[in-house]
């Protein structure tokens, strides 16, 4: 292990980070918000120090290595620093009243999470507003990926870092070199950011509403500079283009790639796309005919509420635009299933993942299989595509501590005196970077209610989500740091 090639590695993208912390510097000096200004100047004078005395003490490294042990330290420790710088702002400027709670909803913001301590959150200067929705954005596809997309003079190969940060089972490598591959995922995310926020335009917005709206939905994270969320529009125009940009969010972004190259039938026999679609349709038709039927609105008010939350809950998104805690019993309980299965490898989203459970279900039908016909030779297939034995065993092993964190979690949270379903929902929500569920949490009230140590413990559940699990617990097992 080159420890001295990782913190070489981590004051360079501290110092990226730095930059990135400039334009909302710019924009509390612009609109003279005094205290924010002076919170993001203190903030770079503590990135300056920090990446000075690490380079300092790394000058005699040369050629910065990695092995995958490497890799594994530099993107969570990437994403801790990352936090750690980010948080001050808001700290800082007292909008948060503990670091511990800053340190949450920074963590929530790059993680794409959209939890927030927050219970006022248009009382606070936009700088800063805009800020926690710039975490979200560059959470979305990666503050690694974007690093590894920009900053190749560094000299450093990111095969092995992109692979460590990127979610899904598998990895599409788009391009020859891993540098292109990065660059084609960031160019097409920034172009449908820049669209989505012309369209939020041309629907009324101001531009740091439709800014940091889009910021929130293409990050599939959900931060918005309203308390009401996106019901505080009041706006059909707005729920709807935020529905067509979540769903897009969700899905894999390697195959907007290969519709540039104008691959179109492997994209539509894409097996985790069509799932994908179907349980949006499905689930969308099955709550709109539960509110209309039950008289909450008309079928196409129905409609639109309905796909809201059910794209937002599938892409782990977490905006809202109505109290769905007062729907039927049975829209709610579409909505908490949803908290289980999470957007596509390879998008924004978070949660387990729709490949992970589309080959878990051709598990369980193969195993059935077996039984009935003992002789069979079966094959695990997603599309075209087929399932080595490999993955499909690294598969359960990730739903297996993935289930085994959320019980893990809940049980300390449950040391809090909450109830069984703030506790519950609240860990799986962070887990899942969802940002809302069932029940209080995320929907009438906030994670203000927590204490500075749950708060720490949810920020660790939001980072091992964010980071697959295993990225993060390999660095707590004696292998990793045996020479």
């Amino acid at each position: 292990m080159n420890l001295k090639s990782v913190f070489k590695l981590l004051s360079h993208i501290s110092l990226f980070i730095g930059i990135l912390i400039l334009i909302p510097t710019l924009i509390a000096f612009t609109h003279s918000e005094t205290e924010a200004f002076k919170a993001f100047l203190y903030t770079e004078l503590m990135i300056a120090v920090f990446a000075l005395i690490i380079l300092i003490a790394t000058h005699t490294e040369k050629n910065i290595t990695f092995s995958i042990k490497d890799s594994y330290l530099v993107v969570t420790f990437t994403w801790i620093i990352a936090t750690l710088f980010g948080a001050l702002p808001f700290y800082f400027s007292g909008m948060t009243k503990n670091y511990s709670a800053a340190f949450f909803e920074t963590m929530s913001g790059f993680t794409t999470t959209g939890a927030t301590c927050l219970v006022d959150i248009e009382s606070n200067p936009i700088s800063l507003l805009f800020w926690r929705n710039m975490t979200n954005w560059l959470g979305g596809m990666g503050i690694v990926v974007l690093f590894v997309a920009l900053l190749p003079a560094c000299g450093v190969k990111g095969t092995a870092l992109v692979g460590a940060e990127s979610v899904g089972p598998t990895k599409d490598k788009l391009t020859p070199q891993i540098q292109g591959t990065a660059m084609a995922l960031w160019g097409i995310y920034l172009a449908l950011s820049i669209l989505q926020t012309i369209l939020l335009l041309l629907g009324g917005l101001n531009w740091f509403d439709a800014t940091t709206i889009t910021f929130g939905t293409l990050g599939a994270a959900g931060f918005v500079p309203k308390n009401a969320s996106i019901a505080a529009y009041q706006s059909p125009y707005v729920e709807w283009i935020c529905i067509i940009f979540m769903f897009l969010a969700g899905a894999n972004f390697a195959l907007y790639f290969k519709l540039l190259q104008k691959k179109i039938l492997r994209v539509l026999k894409d097996g985790e796309l069509k799932l994908y679609i179907q349980i949006v349709v499905i689930f969308s038709l099955l709550i709109t005919l539960n509110l209309w039927l039950s008289g909450f609105n008309n079928f196409a008010d129905s409609l639109r509420l309905a796909a809201f939350q059910v794209v937002s809950f599938i892409t782990t998104t977490g905006f809202s635009t109505t109290n769905y805690s007062v729907w039927p019993m049975f829209s709610q309980m579409l909505l908490f299933t949803l908290m289980f299965i999470g957007g596509c490898a390879g998008s924004a989203g978070g949660g387990i993942k729709v490949i992970r459970i589309k080959t878990m279900m051709k598990m369980a039908a193969n195993a059935l299989t077996r039984r009935i016909h003992p002789n069979a030779v079966t094959k695990i297939r997603v599309g075209e595509d087929t399932i080595s034995t490999d993955t499909a065993i690294s598969i359960a092993g990730f739903i297996g501590v993935y289930i085994a964190t959320a019980l893990i979690g809940t049980i300390i949270i449950s040391l809090s005196e909450k109830d069984f379903l703030t506790c519950f929902t609240g860990t799986l929500l962070c887990l899942g970077n969802i940002g809302i569920g069932i029940g209080t949490i995320g929907t009438t009230l906030t994670f203000d209610q927590f204490s500075p140590p749950y708060l720490w413990i949810f920020s660790f559940l939001m980072l091992v989500g964010r980071l697959e699990l295993f990225t993060v617990y390999s660095l707590f097992t004696r292998k990793f740091w045996a020479r």
